[in-house]
């Protein structure tokens, strides 16, 4: 009675979560194409209002696994309201903030908001019906990119229409929404993991994901040769090898290294990387290629509003192809719409390296990137919530996406020193700079797809076309994560 009751109402939970990940989403790329606004309003310069981007990708690279965690321990609802006021608490500080350093902590304060997708993914797990939950997890993860692609295409008419500081009004209310809508309308799950969180893994996680992002992002000032870039990598590596050591001793370990172990988790999680780096620093770049003088000998010369419409097409691509994927998968496999899509995506990205030259060249190229991040996505997700139990699903999706946001932290650090490699005199990127900056993202996304092929082959039903899977902790669950057609499967 219990279990019909707490379905019945699936579609409600679903509605509260897509507000809640949608907000998040926003968030992430809002800001983007605006922070030369963002730098001329707060009196700072180009190298430090990057951090506007960098301590949020930061924070959320740390607080993911462990907002996943809590919620695996102590209530997968409690935490995604908890993560809500986070996220809602920075938005509000954000937008009245007068100088760079509350700018960047209110950043860092919704950086723990990052939980919200692992929790929004744990909760689908426990509370919808089975045969439900292959379509909701695609379809949760398709809006995570699409909002980060709305957020580029909404920043220029939000800020010509208001000003800067709505792009995180908007999102507050929406926040404040779903928060509110999920503390009286999502149901608690019963399913709970034991342990308790190593703050000092988490702390040494930490540790190294400053180092080696700051060094990173710094070496195109510093020089990769200096002395200060050579010993954060030093520290990077060195605090990264005793993390992975104590996480590997702990009885409660903040990533499971036991997990890691599992090629299906490895394969995935190596591939959320290389995916990250490709999508995170393509959102970055684009609009600023776009918006370059066609003075310069490439761009357009186009507004933030005209650049983040040339993006549209990504955005829709990934939205349609989002929604289809749970079909596809079950059709199809999901290990199969995962090397799919990352080869897409990759053609997609040498197509903007070589073909620049006119507008219909970027609406093309857009439209096979975000056919392939739609597929990608979607079935990468599935593919990890069918690899572990169920009481594990908040930390085996919180970790991917936590090295999905790691790669995004990358990409954008190393695009940067690819595109501004040899300046030209007028001080803005050369040509070759963009084109071997893409040529690389389109390398980075295209190893997704050799990562993709060591995850084990799964043999469907030729009735359903469902995976099950007997080396895997939950059969049932690989049935569902891999593409159970809505109301295929008897419950």
């Amino acid at each position: 009675m219990e279990t019909t009751s707490r379905r019945s109402h699936y579609r409600v939970t679903f509605a509260v979560l897509t507000v809640g990940v949608g907000a998040y989403a926003l968030l992430q790329s809002l800001v983007t194409p605006v922070l030369p606004t963002i730098e001329q309003a707060l009196g700072t310069n180009q190298t430090n209002v990057t951090w506007v981007l960098t301590a949020y990708l930061l924070s959320a690279s740390i607080f993911t696994p462990i907002m996943g965690r809590l919620g695996d321990m102590h209530g997968k609802k409690l935490f995604f309201v908890i993560a809500m006021a986070a996220l809602a608490i920075g938005s509000l500080l954000a937008a009245l903030a007068t100088s760079l350093t509350v700018m960047v902590i209110a950043r860092v304060i919704q950086g723990i908001g990052g939980g919200v997708l692992p929790l929004a993914f744990g909760i689908i797990r426990d509370e919808f019906p089975a045969a439900r939950v292959a379509g909701a997890v695609g379809m949760i993860a398709a809006l995570i990119s699409v909002g980060a692609g709305l957020g580029i295409v909404l920043a220029g008419p939000i800020v010509n229409a208001l000003s800067y500081h709505w792009l995180f009004w908007i999102p507050l209310i929406m926040i404040t929404l779903a928060g509110v809508a999920a503390q009286f309308l999502v149901p608690e799950s019963k399913v709970r993991s034991a342990g308790k969180i190593n703050w000092l893994t988490a702390f040494l996680l930490s540790g190294w994901l400053v180092a080696l992002l700051l060094a990173v992002s710094q070496a195109p000032t510093w020089g990769w040769g200096s002395f200060k870039v050579i010993g954060l990598l030093i520290a990077a590596l060195v605090i990264a090898i005793t993390w992975v050591v104590a996480e590997s001793r702990s009885a409660n370990p903040l990533i499971d290294m036991k997990m890691m172990r599992i090629r299906t988790v490895w394969a995935a999680n190596l591939a959320a990387l290389l995916m990250g780096i490709g999508m995170y620093a393509a959102f970055g770049f684009l609009p600023q290629f776009l918006q370059t003088p066609e003075s310069a000998g490439y761009g357009f010369g186009a507004s933030v509003t005209q650049s983040g419409l040339m993006l549209l097409p990504n955005t829709i691509g990934m939205f349609l192809l989002g929604l289809a994927a749970g079909r596809l998968s079950a059709r199809f496999g999901s290990k199969n719409l995962l090397v799919v899509g990352s080869v897409i995506s990759a053609v997609g990205y040498f197509m903007i390296a070589f073909l620049h030259s006119a507008e219909v060249d970027i609406y093309l190229a857009m439209s096979v990137v975000g056919i392939g991040f739609g597929l990608a996505f979607s079935a990468m997700s599935n593919v990890v919530v069918a690899a572990v139990p169920a009481e594990q699903t908040g930390v085996a999706s919180g970790m991917n996406a936590n090295i999905r946001t790691i790669g995004g932290s990358l990409g954008a650090a190393f695009m940067a020193s690819v595109v501004t490699a040899g300046a030209s005199p007028s001080g803005l990127p050369r040509e070759s700079g963009y084109t071997n900056g893409f040529i690389m993202l389109g390398v980075a996304v295209g190893l997704s797809a050799a990562a993709a092929l060591f995850i084990p082959a799964l043999k469907r039903d030729r009735k359903t076309h469902l995976e099950p899977s007997a080396d895997l902790a939950h059969a049932e669950l690989a049935m569902v994560a891999g593409g159970t057609l809505s109301g295929d499967k008897p419950e």
